[in-house]
This record gives C-alpha cells, sequence and structure tokens, in this order.
C-alpha cells in the first residue's frame, strides 16, 4: 500500500467541514489519446455521485446539499433539488432518486419524475457512503460503523443492519448478493441479499473503493495500488491489471468497462474480455466518485472543477 497518498475516505471530516476536494490537489490532466467525443455540463459545488433514470442525470453536489437533474440528451439543466447536508452518492429505484447524506446521517427520497422530496429516513444509518438497489430494497454503506443497512423501498422502513469490513463504501447488486467493497481492510463482502448471510470475505489491492459487475465478474478499483482487480461470482480472483493514477469507481458499457482516476484527471477504458486498456480520456480535474453509462454515453462528475463530462463514442 503506498502510505504516501491519504485517502479521504477514512477522513470524511474534510467533506463535513466544507473543505474543498476529497483528495489533495490533482495533477494536471492528461489526455494520453485524443477522446471521441467530451462535453462538459456545470452543475453545483463538489460533485460526488451520479444516478440515472433513463431520460436524467442526477448529481449529487456535496457542498450544495442539492442534486441537480440534467436531460441526458443535451445536459440541459431541468431542476436542482434540495437534499440533506454534504449528500454523497445516488441511485434510481425505478421511479424515485434515493441520496445518501453523510452529514445528516440519513438518506433522501426524491421523486424522479418533479424532484419532490417524498421522504428522509435515519433508522439503522451513520455516515451513509454507498448505495444500491436490489428491485425491492436499498442498501447504504455505514462508513464509520463497517455495516450495511437494508432499507425497504417502498416507505423506508428498515429491514436490518449487517457487518462488513472496515469502512465499506461502494455497493453492487448481482441479481442474488450484495457486494462491497471495504476501504479499511482491502477486503470485499458478499452478502445474500435475501437475508443478509455472509456468502465470503475477499482480498484484493490496497484501498478498495469502487465496484461494478461485468458479465460474470466483479470488478475493484485499488486506489492505493493504482489498479482494478476481476473476481469471479465465488470470490476468486481473476486478474489485476492497471488503471489510472488514484482509480475511484467504474462503469461497465456492456463491452468495457470504465475507471475514473482521480489524480490524473483520465477516464480509462479496459476491454473487460482481458483486460487491455483500450484508450484514456482526459477530462476535468477530480473525476472521484460518480461515473455512469446511460445506455449510449459514460457520464463522470469531476468533482474538483464543479462540472460533469459527457464522454460520446464516435466509433
Amino acid at each position: 500500500m503506498n502510505t504516501t497518498r491519504t485517502l479521504t475516505f477514512s477522513v470524511l471530516g474534510t467533506l463535513l467541514l466544507g473543505v474543498n476536494g476529497f483528495f489533495a490537489a490533482p495533477a494536471t490532466a492528461q489526455e494520453s489519446d485524443a477522446p471521441d467525443t467530451i462535453q462538459t455540463f456545470p452543475v453545483g459545488r463538489l460533485p460526488s455521485g451520479l444516478a440515472f433514470d433513463g431520460e436524467n442525470i442526477w448529481v449529487v453536489s456535496s457542498f450544495s446539499g442539492a442534486v441537480s437533474k440534467l436531460r441526458a440528451s443535451d445536459g440541459v439543466l431541468v431542476g436542482t433539488f434540495g437534499v440533506g447536508s454534504s449528500p454523497l452518492n445516488a441511485v434510481f429505484d425505478g421511479a424515485n432518486i434515493w441520496v445518501t447524506n453523510v452529514g445528516s446521517d440519513n438518506v433522501t427520497k426524491l421523486r424522479a419524475s418533479d424532484g419532490a422530496v417524498l421522504g428522509t429516513f435515519s433508522d439503522g444509518l451513520d455516515h451513509p457512503f454507498g448505495i444500491v438497489f436490489d428491485g425491492e430494497n436499498v442498501w447504504v454503506t455505514n462508513y464509520i460503523f463497517s455495516t450495511v443497512a437494508k432499507v425497504r423501498a417502498s416507505d423506508g422502513v428498515l429491514i436490518d443492519t449487517f457487518h462488513t469490513g472496515k469502512y465499506p463504501t461502494a455497493l453492487a447488486f448481482d441479481g442474488a448478493n450484495i457486494w462491497v467493497t471495504n476501504n479499511g481492510d482491502d477486503s470485499v463482502t458478499k452478502l445474500r441479499a435475501r437475508d443478509g448471510a455472509l456468502r465470503g470475505t475477499f482480498a484484493v489491492g490496497g484501498g478498495p473503493s469502487g465496484i461494478a459487475l461485468g458479465p460474470g465478474e466483479v470488478w475493484v478499483t485499488n486506489y492505493f495500488d493504482d489498479t482494478v482487480t476481476v473476481l469471479d461470482r465465488n470470490g476468486a480472483i481473476e486478474g489485476t491489471f492497471p488503471a489510472g493514477d488514484g482509480p475511484t469507481n467504474l462503469a461497465f458499457d456492456g463491452d468495457n468497462m470504465w475507471v475514473t482516476n482521480y489524480y490524473s484527471a483520465t477516464v480509462t477504458r479496459l476491454r473487460v474480455r482481458d483486460g487491455t486498456v483500450t484508450r484514456i480520456y482526459g477530462v476535468e480535474h477530480g473525476p472521484w466518485w460518480g461515473i455512469l453509462f446511460d445506455g449510449a454515453n459514460i457520464w463522470v462528475a469531476n468533482h474538483d472543477s464543479n462540472s460533469v463530462s459527457k464522454i460520446s463514442r464516435n466509433q
């Protein structure tokens, strides 16, 4: 592990105090290959998580305490809606947007059609970080308590909490299980979704942060190692591949895994069948947490630039 690099997942107080950025200042953006088309749209301060509702991109702005709704077709701002304190991540449940608020220890449920707040829920939550939807429930990582909370999406009722590894961050749902990255002990936890039973804990690289599912695999970013680890659905390591400088999160487009690299201000595209880096895209400063595929384009939240980038492939 590179101990000279401070991963500020472990010092969330910087965000609660409103400090600009979770990390030290990143290097100047470098573009190792010409992008296809990249458009950039301004959003609120310190954008972090992203969610897609089928038509719009929802951008969580941590410092602003709000989410912005952008039309995916052209990036036009549709609306801005207040949530809790220091919001981080978001997920779409088919009708609503759920937002984790690390500063107020709760989650906000917004109706996607108009941004109306349908509820704010706090039971079982402490420093909520990542969030995922399993078809019926939202699962939320409690960063400080090293647990995940299972919350019924219909009414926000807490079903239960389950132990994970140290400092859980991101989650993924594979249709039967919840996968959780544990940033504090270099592992991934697998929980059975129907009852939270522990199915296994698996070692990965240093400082695992983001997680995404590929075609039969689980991909994890290792922030300290500048790599991604690929696990099979039983937790066995299938390979480890280089990423950029400070990889934080991933998105899958059906053929490729896209990785945000905070320090190099880039996005790396890896071919999932063999882990080969096929392209590197330069974006604006601080591509930290938010990255998603909308069915045609990749969207990236540039945490330190108060913007989002839309990467459209022309080939």
